[in-house]
């Protein structure tokens, strides 16, 4: 993984990969790993986030998923003011 700054609970989860597992990637944004597997089923996406079909499984790439949490930190800055 890059030397990029992630929000602190992607960090802790991601552990130097550059890809979560469905479920670590759902649990990041509070919701549940068959959440997200039917929204990319359904959509081709989740949340803006397209996995990569690795074996099988579905590997979330850490950098999309950290624009969606910067995202809906700004969204919530902006609510607040």
């Amino acid at each position: 993984m890059a030397d990029q700054k992630y929000p602190p609970v992607l960090a802790a989860i991601a552990e130097q990969r550059d890809h979560l597992k469905t479920a670590e990637f759902a649990r990041t944004l509070g919701r549940k790993g068959h959440t997200a597997r039917n929204l990319y089923y359904a959509q081709g996406h989740a949340w803006g986030v397209r996995p990569r079909r690795v074996a099988g499984r579905l590997l979330w790439p850490i950098s999309e998923v950290a624009r969606v949490l910067q995202g809906e930190a700004r969204q919530a800055e902006q609510v607040a003011a």
